[in-house]
């Protein structure tokens, strides 16, 4: 971690390093938008400088990077409530600014990619304070967020104004940009990709890493095993799963369901399995990294995560990462028709798509799947196709 206490020293240094990215999460730390901007550093590493906060084990991550990555310090505030995640908004903000300006002396970078639309005023400061071109990456929830208040659509809206281009995850954020802002600036689509080097040679050792999981679960072979993977959240949907499990083993499907993750609604889903009586077929696996999760992968017959907008948190699933690494393995998907999630999983193809608020739609797909195993070997097989598509972040440097 940078210690900002002290003279800055250097880390790595090259001529090339003109690129800043800019990200209030990243690797160690876990998750969707940390496995984004860790791929698109991966894309050009003799141009990038990484400026993002402090997490668990980032030392020994940081120096075996092949670019330099420089940190704020976080601190605790769970305990705060909302004025913890205001406090720690504020030093995001507070940081990013001022470390960028001090990288900026050492680098004379020319370009800043500011990789999540959450915090933006720091990235408004800095397109006025330095003489660089700027570029924000918006993924979902962070275009929702400015909705709810209209000073900070405002300031979101001016922000936009001051960037080269606007990069987004997906077509829907994409249209929802378009629709809700006025918009001078060119936007371009790129979407997250599947890192192989992060499963390794997994996948060629499916059929031991299957039966390993299974034996460890006590999952029959000849069972359907249906997994998700993400934060034990509302939106994503895990209950709308466990509420079908009744009915498949009710038409005979020896059927089970593992869900990989943690979060703050995995003692109501173990209440709600318990009421319904299927405690034994729904394994809550916890966290699982991705060492071990290339088996929870490669065990599963079916990927399912029926995420729905929450209006409550205003939150909607930006793209799904995870729905593409359940192709990588082969695996088909049933999956909600909302959000960016259809840039993922494209209906008949590589998944199936449903209504998250059909209760029918819903249980007959997952029935269709449960029964039809050439159904799912085609759908994992052209899953594999999309898992890999790239498009170089370079595209956007090529006007």
């Amino acid at each position: 971690m940078w210690n900002v206490a002290q003279p800055i020293t250097p880390i790595k240094k090259t001529t090339k390093s003109d690129i800043l990215v800019i990200s209030r999460v990243f690797f160690p730390d876990m998750g969707g938008i940390q496995e984004y901007a860790y791929n698109r550093c991966l894309q050009d590493p003799d141009q990038i400088i990484v400026l993002t906060s402090a997490c668990t084990d980032d030392q020994s991550f940081d120096g075996m990077q092949p670019f330099p990555i420089y940190r704020w310090p976080m601190f605790a505030m769970s305990g705060l409530g909302a004025l913890g995640s205001i406090l720690k908004q504020i030093l995001n903000i507070f940081w990013s600014v001022v470390l960028a300006i001090r990288l900026y002396r050492r680098y004379r970078y020319r370009y800043i990619e500011w990789c999540h639309g959450y915090d933006f005023p720091s990235l408004l400061l800095l397109s006025y304070l330095l003489p660089v071109r700027c570029f924000i990456y918006l993924h979902g929830d962070d275009v929702l967020c400015p909705m709810t208040n209209p000073i900070l659509r405002w300031l979101f809206e001016w922000t936009l104004r001051r960037t080269e281009t606007i990069v987004c995850n997906s077509n829907f954020t994409s249209n929802y940009l378009t629709k809700h802002f006025q918009l001078n600036r060119p936007t371009r689509i790129i979407h997250p990709t599947v890192r192989p080097e992060k499963f390794g040679q997994a996948r060629a050792e499916q059929a031991f890493l299957r039966n390993h999981i299974r034996q460890q679960h006590q999952i029959p072979e000849k069972a359907i095993a249906i997994l998700s993977v993400g934060r034990l959240v509302k939106r994503k949907g895990f209950h709308r799963v466990i509420e079908n499990l009744p009915n498949l083993i009710a038409e005979g499907i020896d059927v089970h369901y593992i869900i990989c993750g943690q979060g703050a609604m995995e003692s109501e889903l173990k209440l709600y399995a318990e009421k319904l009586g299927v405690s034994s077929r729904v394994i809550f696996a916890g966290y699982v990294p991705d060492a071990e999760l290339t088996g929870y992968y490669a065990a599963c017959d079916i990927f399912s995560m029926l995420t729905f907008f929450d209006s409550q948190q205003k939150s909607i699933e930006g793209f799904g990462i995870v729905y593409l690494e359940a192709g990588y393995f082969g695996k088909p998907v049933i999956a909600s028709r909302v959000g960016g999630v259809e840039d993922a999983v494209r209906h008949g193809y590589n998944g199936l798509l449903v209504d998250p608020d059909s209760t029918y739609e819903i249980s007959t797909t997952l029935h269709q799947l449960c029964v039809d195993p050439e159904l799912r070997q085609r759908l994992g097989f052209q899953g594999q196709k999309l898992a890999t598509r790239i498009t170089p972040h370079s595209t956007l440097y090529s006007n």
